[in-house]
């Protein structure tokens, strides 16, 4: 693997008039648990969706493991795995035949898939719902057995989507043991979330994002600076720090109409 998980240079998109991602430089390191971190809004999800080779950009360049995404897209795409927003799954299939196809769909041999399967559903506690059809699954499961389908094939580089909204802390806490398991033995995990907390718990290297821009970008303490908390630095980088939500809502609350 490459110094560089992913290289991004002169990143743009835009969507009518609006830009989304106005031009932006990034290098992630490999082997790290990287978190994008932004409002709502920010481009994230934009990025990532052109750094994965989902949405191609209007200028700029992305290496992924020392492969450009839209020259030479089969390398790429061998190389990582993706549980991106608004997951859509074959809900026809179960838990098992879902990762099933997608194992052979990436070249896996029958046994092999079958193996990594079987422990992948053990791992993720989804098991028990292994032959339940994926329509029928919850949101933390549905999140589950998406991670389990990117990490099939033992992707290089993993991408996720806000990895965690929506999922409850029993299977949050499932997700996060094996990202963690994931990263400790040489992978790299960039995920993108608006959670600070989350983030700084997780996360060794981060990039804040707004307004379709990188605010900063390195080492966890370094990008915290001497903030008391990640959730304190990104305030202020955002321009969010002091901003008074009831100045216009003195109506609000005491029982008045």
């Amino acid at each position: 693997m490459t110094s560089a998980a992913v290289r991004v240079h002169g990143l743009w998109k835009r969507f009518g008039q609006q830009v989304a991602v106005a031009g932006i430089d990034l290098e992630l390191p490999a082997g790290k648990f990287i978190g994008l971190v932004g409002p709502n809004g920010a481009g994230k999800t934009t990025t990532l969706s052109m750094v994965t080779g989902l949405l191609r950009p209007d200028q700029g360049s992305v290496e992924v493991v020392g492969h450009d995404v839209w020259r030479d897209p089969a390398e790429v795409k061998a190389r990582i795995g993706v549980l991106p927003e608004g997951l859509r799954l074959f809900e026809r299939l179960s838990g098992r035949e879902l990762l099933g196809y997608t194992g052979r769909l990436r070249g896996l041999p029958g046994a092999e898939v079958d193996k990594r399967a079987t422990q992948l559903l053990d791992v993720l506690d989804l098991a028990g719902a292994q032959h339940k059809l994926v329509v029928d699954y919850s949101t933390g499961m549905r999140k589950k057995i998406g991670l389990a389908a990117a990490l099939l094939h033992n992707p290089e580089v993993l991408f996720l989507d806000e990895p965690f909204e929506g999922v409850d802390p029993v299977s949050a806490q499932t997700i996060r043991g094996v990202l963690e398991r994931f990263t400790a033995s040489g992978a790299t995990v960039v995920f993108s979330s608006h959670v600070m907390e989350l983030v700084e718990s997780l996360c060794d290297w981060v990039a804040v994002m707004a307004a379709g821009r990188i605010r900063a970008h390195g080492p966890l303490a370094e990008v915290r600076g001497e903030a008391p908390s990640l959730q304190q630095a990104f305030l202020e980088l955002v321009g969010a720090h002091g901003r008074d939500a009831g100045t216009d809502l003195d109506w609000l609350g005491g029982g008045t109409r």
